[in-house]
């Protein structure tokens, strides 16, 4: 797939890593970019064309993708982070985690897979996390959460495979962006993400390993459990 003169939907565009893939998008000379927020008068990105759209609400759901028919990219980046674990944490917050990063992707995928298929094919992109393959107790319902939406993107891959559509999965670990502002050590420019995602796009990737951290975890998963949790091997 080609970035040069598709169009692309964000959701989660107006601030962070959504708001720079637009921003990449429309660099890369996308013919238009569907910039998706809940609140769309808060997208202040010029050249992208705003979109009320919550991921939750199967209604705003159908009402985005009856808009945008046009749509040949359709990249998942909307999120939540409550930071919830699973004993302690508050079971709405821990069921917000999944109705977004879970429920809302598919839904997402549901609504515009024809849209996608009628376009010729096109491509999705999943915005995933380190966290699909690793946890800890203050980030459990998060990657719960995103643990269900890498399976998601498994399936979808394979079903949408026959009408031509290519489904990515990205990892990555902890971005310069608000959601992340709590954290102390390393992170990555979402920028950096976002340019790296695109090309694997390109590319025909299905998954974008995008960071040293995601890189390193992966790389451990043939292993015991006790060396991605150490602290079980005490």
């Amino acid at each position: 797939m080609r970035i040069e003169g598709s169009v692309a939907l964000v959701t989660g565009a107006n601030r962070g890593l959504g708001r720079c893939f637009a921003a990449a998008l429309l660099d890369r000379g996308a013919a238009k970019v569907y910039a998706a927020a809940r609140r769309p008068e808060t997208v202040d990105l010029p050249g992208v064309v705003p979109l009320a759209l919550d991921i939750t609400d199967p209604a705003s759901v159908r009402a985005a993708a009856e808009r945008a028919r046009d749509v040949d990219l359709l990249i998942n980046n909307a999120g939540v982070s409550t930071g919830s674990s699973f004993v302690t944490g508050a079971l709405d917050d821990i069921r917000l985690e999944m109705e977004t990063h879970y429920f809302g992707t598919l839904a997402m995928a549901r609504e515009f897979a024809p849209v996608l298929g009628g376009n010729g094919g096109g491509a999705i992109l999943n915005v995933l996390s380190v966290l699909s393959w690793f946890t800890a107790p203050q980030v459990a319902g998060y990657s719960a959460a995103k643990a269900a939406a890498l399976q998601l993107t498994n399936g979808l891959r394979l079903e949408l495979r026959e009408q031509g559509t290519l489904v990515t999965a990205l990892h990555v670990g902890y971005m310069d962006t608000d959601m992340a502002a709590h954290v102390d050590g390393p992170k990555i420019d979402p920028a950096e993400v976002a340019d790296r995602a695109l090309r694997g796009i390109e590319q025909g990737s299905f998954e974008v390993v995008a960071d040293d951290v995601s890189r390193q975890v992966r790389a451990m998963l043939s292993g015991d459990v006790a060396g991605l949790y150490p602290q079980l091997a005490s």
